[in-house]
């Protein structure tokens, strides 16, 4: 039950998320889901940032458990290595540096947050591959396909990225974003679900009933 417990924690984790960008453009109408960014949501001085901090808080706690919760599923050492970078990811989020609104002079405090952001990127990225490794070849194609989604909005996302201080227009650049955001927290609940299934297995079948490792 523990380990059920701390998996489903991935799919609430997601929820939340989903949540926390909702909440934030209701409390910012001035913030486009098209023309900016999820993370103007927490900048520095917007109305949105209170409420993004203290629910990012809970998102982080709850990732943590979701990492615990895969590395105690894993029967692979891909797999427990992928929850381990999950709980490393999610600690890191904890000391995310904001960035400043469009238009606010530049900092430090936005150099961190750019690196962070890579950072935390390349974390996510790999606890994503290993766990393709870990589990079935669906699994691993989803993955595959996933990274491919990210990878190329993120690079669409680049193009006006340098224009988000400038406060030029960025006509697209909340769309490519949170397609980002959509293809990660499909995989996270794809991952979750796979291995909630996996607990769900008979273990009084004898040895004859065979085992389905996650998604393949």
């Amino acid at each position: 039950m523990p380990r059920k417990l701390l998996l489903s924690c991935g799919i609430v984790a997601a929820l939340l998320y989903v949540a926390m960008n909702v909440i934030g453009l209701l409390q910012d109408p001035s913030q486009g889901v098209m023309t900016h960014t999820i993370s103007e949501l927490s900048a520095i001085g917007a109305p949105s940032r209170p409420t993004w901090v203290v629910l990012g808080v809970f998102y982080n706690l709850l990732m943590i458990a979701f990492g615990v919760g895969v590395w105690a599923a894993g029967r692979k050492r891909t797999l427990r290595a992928s929850g381990a970078l999950i709980v490393v990811a999610a600690i890191f989020g904890f000391f995310w540096p904001p960035m400043h609104q469009r238009g606010d002079e530049i900092s430090l405090t936005d150099t961190l947050h750019i690196v962070w952001t890579a950072v935390h990127n390349l974390l996510s990225l790999a606890a994503m591959a290993l766990a393709a490794f870990a589990l079935g070849k669906r699994f691993r194609w989803f993955t595959l396909v996933t990274i491919s989604v990210m990878l190329l909005c993120g690079a669409l996302t680049s193009l006006q990225a340098p224009d988000v201080p400038l406060d030029l227009p960025t006509p697209t650049i909340g769309l490519w974003e949170r397609a980002i955001l959509a293809a990660n927290l499909a995989w996270l609940v794809t991952l979750s679900i796979a291995l909630l299934n996996r607990t769900h297995q008979p273990t009084d079948a004898g040895p004859e009933m065979p085992v389905v490792d996650g998604m393949g």
